[in-house]
């Protein structure tokens, strides 16, 4: 392996490669931070600009885009609460409050390390254990399914905010948004109201940008803080690249990498559920877990080592077996087949050469990614320093712009605007938007396979329990809810 790895560096000699993983990084940086603009349509838009390049350059200015806007969507995340990408949606819960609290450079400044650190240990992950990996991942049926969407949900309850019980109503009515729409077994359609555009279910940006992006400017409107720019003195002296700090706590950024890369390798896991289950493993381990949601740096350290992570789990499938682990993975592997190169076990024996230099590729796109961002950690916190009165108007348009682009239909503006009433509602009374995004992404995952289930193994329930993954995660989902009680329980003998 080694030797092939040294064989295909030979590619990287010619600074064309690296000139287009850096402009693929740094077009991913930008579509990460616009609201609206995820890494899958960048990567579609990219793709035709590819078709004449060399296999490794071509794959090599996507896998920059990939990473770059995976990465880049913690920059409003961190400085305006409001997610680039559905991965960042973790992100906010602790980097948001750093930042309002005068460390905007700070909360970036972790978030660009850890995001370097996921992605080379992703990388290495990728490298060294792709079958492996890839083999388990195909063990997963619709019963693993159900049981990792159970433990998923179990986290509810350490991003619920202040009172669990609210959490939970909001994690429920997340649940019963993602069950709008045709029901994929029977062909029903429910829960919408007789509204047509409705039958296709609720799109999740539309939503997710309304619940974060427009919420947060409603609230401004309302409590009229959007003040001019020269009012609010933001200090950029601290904006740098964390590495102290975030070193400091290599056993949250090692398991977090480990869960993103684990998480991505199963197709259709993604990057969000990565995110939260690394940011509640790292609560529950922690020994300040009351600080989780407050501007904690073990909480953004998680968050974006597992997004990042993500990124080279989600390609294992997809270059091992020519299964795509998630949507942007599945462009990626349209981009091999437009190159002539088939994804699964031969690509490595046939296309050696390039397989290997397409991975080499994966690995200058996180180091250029670190670069650029490390660089515009202090541009991107001058942001702060724009009359919120220019910036909330542009990021309306963008919001707008990105909800409408997704569809090209009104209706998803209309979702956009009903998420964000909803959302600007939730916040006032106490009710965190990440509960509810969870809900949406775990409900039907839930349902849907949970009945998948009981209709391949006649009804019997007891299947759950004799696969054993999916038996490991109801335990796991278990000690998931009962470890918090015993922990509230121990502290009250104190």
């Amino acid at each position: 392996m080694f030797m092939q790895f040294v064989h295909s560096f030979e590619a990287f000699l010619e600074p064309t490669v690296f000139l287009a993983i850096a402009a693929g990084t740094i077009l991913g940086l930008i579509f990460g931070s616009l609201p609206g603009l995820t890494a899958t349509m960048g990567i579609a838009l990219l793709l035709p600009l590819t078709f004449s390049m060399q296999p490794i350059s071509g794959m090599g200015m996507l896998f920059g885009m990939y990473c770059g806007a995976i990465s880049g969507g913690s920059i409003p995340a961190a400085l305006l609460n409001i997610p680039g990408t559905p991965s960042s949606v973790a992100t906010t819960l602790d980097a948001y409050p750093m930042s309002k609290s005068g460390e905007p450079g700070r909360a970036l400044g972790l978030c660009v390390v850890a995001s370097f650190i996921g992605g080379i240990i992703s990388v290495l992950v990728f490298s060294l254990l792709s079958p492996v990996i890839a083999k388990a991942a195909l063990e997963f049926s619709a019963v693993e399914y159900f049981s990792l969407g159970v433990f998923g949900l179990t986290i509810i309850a350490s991003v619920s905010g202040q009172s669990i019980v609210k959490g939970l109503v909001a994690g429920l009515i997340g649940v019963l948004i993602s069950l709008i729409g045709i029901d994929s077994l029977s062909g029903m359609v429910r829960l919408t109201a007789d509204i047509p555009e409705l039958i296709g279910g609720v799109d999740f940006m539309p939503a997710l940008i309304g619940l974060f992006a427009l919420s947060q400017i409603i609230s401004d409107i309302v409590s009229s803080r959007n003040r001019k720019g020269a009012e609010v003195k933001i200090k950029v002296d601290n904006a740098y690249p964390r590495f102290k700090e975030t070193f400091g706590l290599w056993r949250v950024w090692s398991m977090s990498s480990v869960i993103g890369s684990l998480v991505g390798a199963i197709p259709g896991a993604g990057g969000s559920i990565a995110s939260f289950l690394a940011y509640d493993v790292a609560k529950r381990q922690s020994k300040t877990p009351e600080k989780f949601q407050t501007g904690h740096n073990e909480g953004i350290v998680a968050c974006e080592s597992a997004n990042n992570g993500m990124t080279g789990g989600a390609l294992i499938p997809m270059m091992t077996l020519g299964i795509p682990g998630d949507a942007s993975a599945a462009v990626l592997m349209g981009g091999l087949l437009i190159h002539g190169l088939q994804p699964g076990p031969l690509l490595f024996q046939d296309h050696a050469d390039i397989a290997y230099g397409i991975i080499i590729a994966f690995l200058f796109a996180n180091i250029f990614m670190f670069c650029f961002q490390a660089v515009g950690i202090k541009l991107f916190v001058k942001v702060l320093q724009i009359p919120r009165s220019f910036l909330m108007p542009f990021i309306l348009v963008m919001c707008i712009v990105g909800s409408y682009g997704i569809s090209g239909s009104l209706t998803s503006a209309w979702i956009l605007l009903f998420f964000g009433v909803f959302g600007y509602f939730l916040n006032r009374y106490g009710f965190s938007s990440a509960p509810v995004v969870l809900g949406m992404i775990l409900g039907y995952m839930v349902e849907s396979n949970f009945r998948r289930s009981m209709a391949m193994y006649d009804s019997d329930w007891t299947v759950f329990f004799s696969h054993p993954i999916s038996l490991s995660f109801i335990l796991l989902s278990i000690v998931s809810i009962f470890l918090p009680f015993y922990y509230r329980y121990k502290n009250s003998k104190k």
